[in-house]
């Protein structure tokens, strides 16, 4: 290894414990294997406190004058400004920074100017894409979408998670190209793999004697879980709906989706809803024995969840949109649904259309074993053989070395 990178500091929102998206995954794994071969210390939101030979972890507390009065949707905005000023109050001795989420991108660029650093961004998501985001920050909108364009547009070195992200960035962003490297997330394959064991689907209340339909993610806009309920009505009756879905972004879509399900508990048996987030183990088990496994995204930079389910052998199907076809290859490890998307409202233009298209596309694969099983082991393939996180840190680390 050169000797020119001694140590990365990492800013994140989301580090272990406080992990329920895939940017928390992709820190937590990406730390994990650059502290093989260089120091790292990481930078959080939470009370965190780790010493390990090669990685120090601290949480900071964002201000408690905040979370009182105004407007609460301010909040989370104003609470990650307070959290980015704290983080770059205490001395930086790494080489480089490197920040993760608009959460802590303003972080990075005072992090430069204080301590004359060079930083790095890791896009994994864009706010110009999530205009819904209106409704759980309100004005504050304008405020994250504010403290992105800073950092991005002064940035050392941008990380993409799919060559669509790059493609983002370069069109909402006065960025020179040369300046927006694609570097995909990764999957811990020993961890996310087929398992025979049954026992969380026992206690859910999961028929295994019937197909089933698998859902992870948290009840966001963004994550399209509305339009896969509107697909329900359109699948054969005895396929199951399973949803691990939890943290809604606002009150108003928690009871959207609730409704949803309880209208569709009146026509139907077979949906199981665990609102809480599992153990990994056992969502592997979920992801395992799941008929097909379902990502109605209409906004998916990568989709790490999909590489969750293909390392386990699940067949996909999945939105067209963004970086999901550089992960589901379409009629090799899963199906592609096709989707427009209004680039105002960030919706589908035809969401009946859509949530038909999804249940003839989850259909198909629950009548067809023979697909089903092919899908299945083509997606463990081209994980192991794509997506492996040394691999990711090794890139990584090459270009932190091409900034210092």
């Amino acid at each position: 290894m050169s000797s020119t990178v001694q140590k990365v500091l990492i800013l994140t929102n989301e580090y272990p414990p406080h992990v329920y998206g895939g940017a928390g995954v992709h820190v937590e794994y990406l730390t994990r294997e650059l502290a093989r071969e260089i120091a790292v210390e990481v930078r959080c939101f939470g009370a965190q406190q780790v010493e390990q030979p090669n990685l120090r972890v601290r949480g900071y507390a964002g201000w408690d004058e905040i979370r009182h009065g105004g407007d609460r949707r301010h909040w989370p905005a104003l609470d990650a400004l307070s959290r980015n000023l704290l983080m770059v109050r205490d001395p930086i001795d790494a080489d480089v920074i490197h920040a993760h989420t608009w959460y802590t991108d303003l972080a990075a660029l005072w992090g430069r100017l204080l301590w004359e650093r060079p930083y790095v961004l890791t896009i994994h998501s864009l706010e110009p894409l999530r205009p819904w985001k209106a409704e759980q920050l309100g004005t504050a909108y304008r405020l994250s979408s504010w403290m992105e364009r800073v950092a991005i547009e002064s940035a050392d070195a941008i990380i993409a998670v799919s060559a669509a992200t790059r493609e983002d960035v370069l069109r909402f962003f006065a960025v020179p190209p040369e300046r927006v490297h694609v570097i995909h997330n990764g999957i811990d394959t020993e961890l996310y793999r087929k398992t025979e064991e049954t026992s969380a689907l026992e206690r859910a209340g999961v028929d295994l004697r019937h197909p089933y339909v698998l859902f992870v993610g948290r009840i966001t806009r963004q994550k399209g879980i509305v339009h896969l309920l509107d697909a329900v009505p359109f699948l054969a009756p005895d396929v199951q709906i399973v949803l691990l879905a939890g943290q809604p972004d606002t009150p108003e879509l928690a009871r959207a989706v609730e409704s949803r399900v309880a209208e569709l508990r009146t026509q139907r048996g077979g949906i199981v809803w665990i609102p809480e987030m599992l153990p990994r183990t056992e969502v592997v088990q979920f992801y395992s024995h799941a008929t097909v496994f379902c990502c109605p995204s209409v906004y998916e930079p990568f989709g790490l969840i999909n590489l969750e389910a293909m390392a386990c052998e699940c067949p996909v199907v999945a939105s067209d949109v963004g970086g999901i076809p550089e992960v589901v290859v379409d009629g090799e490890t899963g199906l592609l649904v096709h989707l427009e998307i209004d680039p105002v409202t960030g919706e589908p233009i035809d969401p009946l259309g859509y949530a038909r298209a999804l249940a003839e596309a989850i259909q198909r694969i629950v009548d067809d074993p023979e697909l089903r099983d092919r899908l299945g082991r083509n997606g463990r393939a081209r994980v192991e053989q794509q997506f492996s996180w040394a691999a990711i840190a090794q890139r990584t680390l090459e270009l932190y070395r091409s900034l210092v």
